[in-house]
């Protein structure tokens, strides 16, 4: 039926959108015919004469050949309202089932796209014709229709027959079904295809509620054999950053395509679909081949989109998480277990860290599992290689906080300091750091090398926050014996003042408790006279204020200032006390051999060596080596370089003898191995005190709870055996794998 027509319509007879009638297609006529059976019509009324049947025949037959109705639409309603009112419906409604049938004939062959369009063409002329048969027999369907549930209303009943006679025709389904498919398939491979006419045909299966079992699940299965195909193909031929670009536009041209025409039904199993044959087959491949790459190049934006892309596949993201543990293990693990690169150890972490934690943040959209999985596999990498990893932060602690660090501001430094805290806790053996740790600051507190106490103290107080007082009572004890020897110097420059015979020496003494600071092996060394002098004078001084307590020197961490004349005019050398001997020497003669310097300053024979190099050899060289070379050997002779210049005032010559050896190194870890055996123990009296008797499984057990380092079980044994020998604990008689404790 044409526009005008239905612009006759008013809103009484307003109806569903849809369809009918005469239409061609692919190789079929389809001619529907609607007429009554006016000569046996039921007895009506006299005022139904036969110009009222013939009005409605000629509606009927242009409503057939789609063309002009003669007659006022209203009058055409009102004869179907007179008819059901004389109690005539069922026979009406009968009747015109029954005329409306479809005759379909073989007519030319068409190729799949005009098919197609054809057959939409058919489907909108359908529904078209269907809304106009429905306005006339309008009366008809909302009232005996609508009384008798199990009758299917006119526009159900056209859409039944049009399924009936047409869709349901097995060559007209099939090649209606392959026509959509084959449109789609071009779409797929990226010609254009005419996206209207699929949605029309599409909603039409629906709408017959055949799209389900005539359309999707073959859609489905094609849809899998090409993904399927697709995916093996393109996993052997492109790298995984553009595999997963190319997946990521897969999957939003599918859902394109069911907001332009799909059910949205099929969302769901077609998303799945490509999920599983383009990543779900494939993730093991994509992470073995890829994943390694993408993080070593920190590709964040492929990362992040392999993430997206695996959260949505079953198992993707757990799968994912075991590469990412794995391959944080493996990489920090060539960092910590390569010796070669110990130098540059600590950095590396830092930064590997830092890279870790962005990517975790950007692109893995801060997941907690895994956050969580890169803690512990920095905690079981960062321990394959015990006491270094502790040993070497400790050391990159002290760089940073050591006076001359120029590389940071305060609130760099201080967020350094924070960064180096996430990787200290990962250390099991943090007594390691500690010890370490002391001892650098020692230095640098004793020899004024500490870049800020700010900074010294912001330190310490997140080792406290992170390991407890106990860890940092030592290095507490440390400061304050340096607050407290400022005070003590303060009364000892007044004590001197008062004194008959003022010394030209300006003596600072540091007092150190000797269980806070590390242990240091004493030597004896020949000080000059004036020297032993003012020591005397300072220790009557403090014995007199503290009665009952020893001091012992320490040379080895003395340091002095020498006023030094050359030709060139006076300068001051900042030297240790060892140098310091060394040039006090040339005061009394021109020329000195190795044994005469060795024989008169006392110093051993290791540490005068690397003082008369750094004297002789190094930058500031204040002493002439004949003969020359960079190493001292016995027979060398040394004498004073009177033509030395330099452009400053104040000279700092490098105090080699400060540098740690690895003779030192091996006697720090010597030292809390020894600690460690003494706090094992402590905790296996201590439990076997507590619970008298205790089988040596339950005892290990505890110890591995209450011991804050690492321990092998062997470790373990050796001293429960040890305390046996000593009768702290004894073997039960009859059953010797039984402690018991001894009073």
């Amino acid at each position: 039926m044409c526009d005008r027509h239905s612009n006759h319509l008013t809103s009484r007879y307003r109806v569903l959108q849809a369809i009918v009638l005469k239409s061609q297609l692919t190789g079929f006529l389809i001619v529907w015919k609607i007429s009554f059976v006016f000569f046996n019509r039921p007895k009506l009324a006299e005022n139904y004469t036969e110009d009222t049947w013939l009005k409605l025949r000629d509606a009927v037959g242009a409503i057939q050949n789609s063309t002009s109705i003669k007659y006022n639409l209203e009058e055409l309603y009102q004869a179907v309202e007179n008819l059901c009112s004389y109690k005539v419906s069922p026979t009406l409604y009968k009747q015109l089932r029954q005329v409306c049938e479809d005759h379909v004939q073989l007519t030319e062959s068409l190729d799949n796209l005009s098919f197609l369009k054809r057959m939409n063409r058919c489907w909108q002329d359908h529904c078209r014709q269907t809304i106009m048969i429905r306005s006339i027999f309008l009366f008809l369907d909302r009232t005996y229709v609508l009384q008798n549930s199990l009758l299917p209303s006119i526009w159900d009943t056209g859409l039944e027959l049009f399924r009936t006679h047409i869709v349901n025709d097995s060559a007209v389904q099939k090649r209606t079904v392959d026509g959509i498919l084959e449109q789609i398939e071009l779409e797929r491979t990226g010609e254009t295809v005419d996206r209207s006419l699929l949605r029309s045909l599409l909603g039409m299966l629906s709408d017959l509620q055949v799209y389900k079992d005539s359309f999707e699940e073959r859609f489905l299965i094609e849809t899998n054999r090409l993904y399927a195909a697709e995916g093996q193909l393109l996993m052997q031929e492109r790298d995984v950053p553009e595999y997963l670009h190319h997946v990521a536009r897969r999957l939003e041209e599918e859902n394109d395509r069911i907001m332009s025409y799909l059910d949205q039904s099929t969302q769901k199993p077609l998303i799945s679909c490509v999920e599983k044959q383009l990543l779900g087959e494939h993730m093991t491949a994509i992470l073995q081949k890829g994943l390694s790459t993408l993080l070593d190049e920190n590709r964040v934006t492929e990362l992040a989109l392999l993430y997206q892309l695996f959260s949505k596949v079953k198992g993707g993201l757990p799968t994912l998480l075991q590469f990412w543990r794995d391959y944080i293990k493996s990489f920090g693990g060539k960092i910590v277990c390569t010796p070669e690169k110990d130098k540059d150890m600590v950095q590396d972490l830092l930064d590997f860290k830092d890279k870790m934690d962005n990517v975790a943040q950007s692109c893995f959209t801060r997941n907690e599992g895994f956050i969580n999985a890169m803690k512990e596999a920095f905690e079981t990498f960062i321990n394959k290689r015990p006491n270094k990893p502790a040993e070497l932060i400790a050391k990159y602690v002290d760089s940073k906080l050591r006076a001359g660090n120029k590389e940071a501001t305060e609130e760099e430094l201080e967020r350094i300091l924070d960064k180096i805290m996430i990787i200290f806790r990962f250390i099991h053996g943090k007594d390691v750091f500690e010890a370490f740790y002391k001892k650098d600051l020692a230095k640098r507190l004793l020899v004024g090398k500490s870049a800020s106490v700010d900074a010294e103290k912001s330190m310490l107080s997140k080792l406290k926050h992170e390991c407890g007082a106990a860890f940092t009572s030592k290095l507490e004890g440390m400061f304050k014996d340096m607050e407290l020897s400022k005070d003590i110097m303060i009364q000892f420059k007044q004590y001197m003042q008062n004194q008959s015979e003022p010394s030209n020496i300006e003596l600072t003494v540091n007092i150190l408790t000797m269980g806070y600071w590390p242990s240091y092996t004493p030597m004896e060394v020949h000080l000059p006279l004036e020297m032993v002098k003012l020591q005397e004078v300072f220790k009557l001084f403090y014995l007199g204020k503290h009665s009952g307590r020893k001091l012992q020197w320490q040379p080895t961490l003395g340091h002095a200032v020498l006023k030094a004349e050359f030709k060139e005019g006076k300068k001051e050398l900042q030297v240790s006390l060892f140098q310091t001997l060394v040039l006090l020497m040339f005061n009394e003669g021109e020329e000195f051999s190795v044994e005469d310097i060795r024989t008169a300053t006392g110093i051993e024979e290791g540490e005068l060596r690397r003082t008369l190099q750094s004297l002789a050899c190094g930058k500031a060289r204040v002493l002439n080596k004949n003969p020359r070379g960079k190493d001292v050997e016995d027979g060398d002779r040394f004498n004073f370089n009177n033509d030395f210049k330099h452009k400053l005032f104040r000279i700092k010559i490098n105090q080699i003898q400060m540098k740690e050896t690895v003779e030192e190194q091996v006697s720090t870890t010597e030292r809390v191995f020894q600690d460690r055996q003494y706090q094992i123990d402590a905790a296996v009296v201590r439990i076997m005190k507590m619970r008298k008797t205790l089988s040596h499984n339950l005892l290990v057990s505890e110890l591995y709870n209450q011991l804050k380092f690492p321990v092998k079980p062997g470790d373990l044994k050796k001293r429960i055996e040890s305390l046996i020998d000593r009768d702290y604990m004894e073997r039960d008689k009859e059953t010797p794998n039984q402690y018991h404790y001894v009073a």
